[in-house]
């Protein structure tokens, strides 16, 4: 008899634990796809890290481009500038050309008018 109620109790054991094995199971299972997920998200979480890295290198680059941008905008300023002043020269000079050209060109016909006056008096003389 010791031996059927080992029997008896075993197989009452095994009713009884077969849906704790099951559950256990499906507890098994939800803990592997939980551990698979936070697997991901740390995968996910590095990739942000790395995304976030280039980013800074990124906004460091910009800002030194904008740096560098800025300084080739004043030296365009200043060269702006000095081609101003040049300019500014050059039409003083051409002002003072033209009134130079303008003295000559009288002077030139007042000789002319002289040669030409000259010239009269030698004819009226020979």
């Amino acid at each position: 008899m010791d031996n059927d109620l080992v029997q008896v109790l075993r197989s009452v054991f095994r009713e009884e634990l077969e849906p704790v094995k099951a559950e256990l199971g499906t507890v098994n299972e939800r803990l592997d796809r939980i551990e698979t997920e936070q697997q991901t998200m740390k995968q996910d979480l590095q990739i942000m890290k790395q995304d976030q890295q280039t980013m800074r290198q990124d906004q460091q680059t910009m800002k030194q481009d904008l740096q560098t941008m800025k300084q080739d905008q004043q030296t365009m300023m200043q060269d702006q500038e000095q081609i101003k002043r040049a300019v500014l020269e050059t039409n003083e000079r051409l002002i003072n050309v033209e009134s130079l050209l303008e003295n000559q060109h009288r002077i030139i016909e007042l000789l002319s008018a002289r040669s030409i006056e000259q010239e009269a008096k030698l004819k009226r003389i020979i």
